[in-house]
């Protein structure tokens, strides 16, 4: 059981243990041994609720990744494929099932959709003379998966483009989908909000299925008071802004996949290794970060700013734990050492990540570009200067800076213009195609079509309105000790937690002309509960709000939301569900018609210009085991550190620590 999801008002393993025991239920259901052929992209998420244990369990010997050409072999009874209901995966698998050896054994296909079963690619399997061959065909109901205790996420690739640009409603549907199981599990919601016209869209779907569903009634007690449903175009800014927690910030140079992050190794090797540099690691230092460890908890909604002199005071907590031993003179005492040896030693090693995880943020947040960056975001956020051309944008144009950050920073001054003058607009068009080249009009126009990039309606700028009446933007930001959400961002509070805030109090009828002024309808439903189900609050308890934001959230968003949650007279506690984890250089990417060939001219793996080494697609946990089996055209297997005994581990900790505490403390002044 994944222990950091059951720490919030609501106990998110329950949702896990269901989809989990969905699971095990489709593996029994193929009898005898099993090999199990991995959409590369499913991987990262499955690893979050099925560990290779898991699978191992229910006679599952081998994993290959999806690819062309002809599968590894594998002495299995039972080939699984499981995938998204993608056309183009089709193919592959046609391949795969067609280059099959007859000569062999016979071997069962099964086909397993990820979250839905398609007529179009049952279709096209029908078309390439496969579809007899698959004993099974069947769909797995993975919608909304746990993150952390208060964090659901459907990471559905593309969610915002389908949505907005292509007028694709599957990804709502699913998330409707995906709150009825919720539902199910945790009670009927009594009350809906909603801003956007995907947020109708996904209520209306809600509510037809509900009604569809009369003849079985909800009799659990309802954990959930509201539901919000937001749309992400309802706030285009927040998620262009520059992020400003530690989380935040990570994510925006490194990139976060599925809670794991990819890493410079250097500043992760050993002092003593490699000291005339032939030894040092050339291969990515990969991390899970999640609030099961107990330092990342802490530090991880932080703004960065306050995260060095917390640091600093762990490493010197650690330090003194260690010199403890000396005082240890009696067996008993020795013994209650030793006994706490092994939770200090993953605290001294947690610490020893995260120092050097700030240092190389600090890396990037203490550079000019970076600042200067930062400068003109900040600018346009307060509303100066968003009228005409910016002469850092030129500069970045002519440097021919990464193209995503380029398209951010212009988008952001269009947001914040509500539009760009036609001179204005047409010289930062003429300028990116003149530089990188024509083939991004297509993008260019994608982003016009998601209103990221506009012509200013009628000369008229409602920004100064919605900055002024929602306080988007606050000069005096206590960065250590916040006290409001614009600590996220320095200053900038994001629109769309500050819609959520006056929903909880006072309530949106305070604000009826911005909501007017903010695309798409805003509507309140209320869904009646059986009697007896009417829940009676007790005094000082707080309410539980799940909020879905429909085309993604940032981590910075998240940050704002669980700081609400934290407020001893907020009133409110929220649970954060979304169709996909994003930051703004990952929404630039989705916007983008081949963003690949893009990124080629300038490695942009982050938007400051440098080189993260940060991979899209990251293993999940099962597939780095030493059981699976990748395809040999392309290997994906990292190897698992050896673990030092705890003896070894106990040698030399106080000077460890110490060298921590003192690289911990030049980080308070970052």
């Amino acid at each position: 059981m994944a222990a950091h999801l059951s720490y919030g008002r609501v106990n998110l393993n329950v949702l896990r243990e269901a989809v989990r025991r969905e699971l095990r239920e489709f593996l029994d259901k193929c009898a005898g041994s099993k090999a199990i052929v991995w959409d590369e992209y499913l991987t990262g998420p499955f690893g979050l609720i099925a560990q290779y244990s898991l699978l191992k369990e229910h006679e599952v010997e081998k994993m290959f990744t999806l690819k062309k050409s002809r599968l590894p072999p594998a002495d299995v009874k039972n080939i699984i494929f499981f995938v998204r209901p993608k056309l183009e995966l089709m193919d592959i698998i046609a391949e795969n099932v067609l280059s099959e050896d007859r000569r062999g054994p016979p071997r069962d296909f099964h086909i397993l959709f990820v979250p839905r079963r398609s007529l179009l690619c049952e279709q096209r399997l029908e078309h390439l003379g496969v579809l007899g061959t698959f004993a099974r065909r069947e769909e797995y109901s993975l919608d909304l998966i746990p993150f952390e205790g208060d964090l659901l996420s459907m990471e559905s690739e593309g969610a915002f483009k389908e949505c907005y640009l292509e007028g694709d409603q599957t990804s709502l549907f699913h998330a409707a989908k995906g709150l009825m199981t919720l539902q199910a599990l945790y009670g009927t919601i009594p009350q809906i909000y909603g801003k956007g016209d995907c947020a109708r869209q996904v209520a209306n779907m809600m509510i037809r299925m509900k009604r569809e569903f009369t003849g079985s009634q909800n009799s659990i007690f309802p954990v959930f008071d509201n539901l919000l449903l937001l749309d992400r175009n309802v706030d285009l800014l927040t998620p262009l802004a520059t992020q400003l927690t530690y989380e935040g910030l990570i994510d925006e140079i490194y990139g976060i996949q599925n809670s794991y992050v990819k890493l410079p190794p250097e500043k992760f090797a050993p002092k003593k290794q490699g000291e005339g540099g032939k030894d040092l690691p050339t291969e990515a230092k990969r991390l899970q970060l999640s609030s099961a460890e107990e330092l990342y908890a802490e530090i991880r909604d932080k703004n960065f700013n306050a995260v060095g002199s917390v640091l600093s005071k762990k490493a010197k907590i650690i330090s003194a734990a260690f010199e403890e031993r000396h005082n240890a003179k009696t067996v008993g005492e020795i013994k209650q050492f030793v006994s706490q040896l092994p939770h200090m030693q993953a605290a001294r090693g947690s610490l020893a990540n995260h120092t050097s995880i700030a240092e190389l943020i600090k890396d990037v947040t203490t550079s000019e570009d970076f600042f200067d960056k930062l400068t003109v975001e900040q600018e346009f956020m307060s509303g100066i200067d968003t009228d005409k051309v910016n002469n850092y944008i030129e500069d970045c144009i002519a440097q021919k800076h990464p193209l995503i950050k380029v398209l951010r920073l212009v988008c952001l001054q269009s947001v914040c213009n509500s539009g760009l003058k036609q001179k204005v607009l047409d010289h930062y068009k003429r300028e990116i195609l003149q530089t990188y080249g024509f083939e991004h009009m297509l993008t260019l126009c994608n982003l016009e079509k998601a209103g990221l990039l506009k012509l200013q309606a009628g000369g008229r700028n409602n920004y100064p309105t919605l900055r002024k009446t929602l306080r988007l933007w606050m000069d005096d930001v206590n960065e250590q000790n916040p006290t409001d959400i614009s600590y996220v961002h320095s200053g900038y509070a994001p629109l769309s937690v500050r819609l959520a805030q006056l929903l909880s109090r006072p309530g949106w009828r305070s604000i009826e002309e911005v909501l007017r002024i903010l695309p798409g309808p805003h509507f309140e439903e209320r869904q009646p509960l059986p009697t007896g189900l009417q829940k009676k609050r007790q005094p000082g308890e707080n309410r539980v709000t799940l909020i879905f934001f429909l085309g993604g959230i940032t981590f910075a968003e998240i940050a704002a939301l669980r700081f609400l949650s934290q407020l001893e007279d907020g009133g409110t506690e929220y649970v954060i569900a979304t169709t996909k984890l994003l930051n703004g250089s990952s929404w630039m990417e989705e916007l983008m018609e081949n963003p690949s060939e893009s990124l080629e001219e300038a490695p942009p793996e982050d938007a400051f210009g440098r080189s993260s080494g940060h991979s899209v697609c990251v293993q999940m946990e099962v597939v780095m085991s030493a059981h699976c089996t990748p395809c040999a055209s392309s290997p994906h297997t990292l190897p698992l550190s050896g673990e030092r005994g705890l003896t070894e581990q106990a040698a030399g900790t106080a000077h460890s620590s110490s060298e921590q505490a003192d690289s911990a403390s030049c980080l308070d002044s970052v």
